[in-house]
């Protein structure tokens, strides 16, 4: 996932934690907030109950390759969090990819006839 589609600032990740709608499936939770601009930004987060710091960092790096091929069919103007959950280090990239187009579509911003 490019630089410029992440959510980057703390005060971002609080802001879309404390307004933002969740979306949870076992492997991630997803929380959305519109935002006002006019592109997609997405933030990453695995905390201590993912595992050990190579767990997370390899769940957040699963995270990242999913949501990559998604972002270009994904609506516009949105801040999202994707935290990952205990299941997701062992989780293969197509498990990932099926949970994030799941939470995806329950959320609205996903077409949901699968184009």
């Amino acid at each position: 996932m490019q630089r410029k589609f992440r959510l980057t600032r703390s005060d971002d990740f609080k802001r879309v934690r404390q307004n933002g709608k969740s979306y949870a499936h076992p492997l991630v939770l997803l929380v959305a907030q519109a935002s006002d601009s006019p592109k997609i930004r997405v933030g990453v987060a695995a905390g201590k109950t993912t595992g050990n710091a190579v767990q997370r960092n390899q769940a957040k790096r699963l995270l990242r390759e999913a949501m990559r091929v998604l972002l270009p069919s994904l609506a516009s103007g949105w801040d999202l969090i994707l935290i990952a959950r205990v299941g997701l280090p062992s989780a293969s990239l197509e498990d990932t990819r099926t949970a994030l187009t799941m939470l995806l579509r329950r959320a609205g911003l996903f077409p949901t006839d699968g184009s």
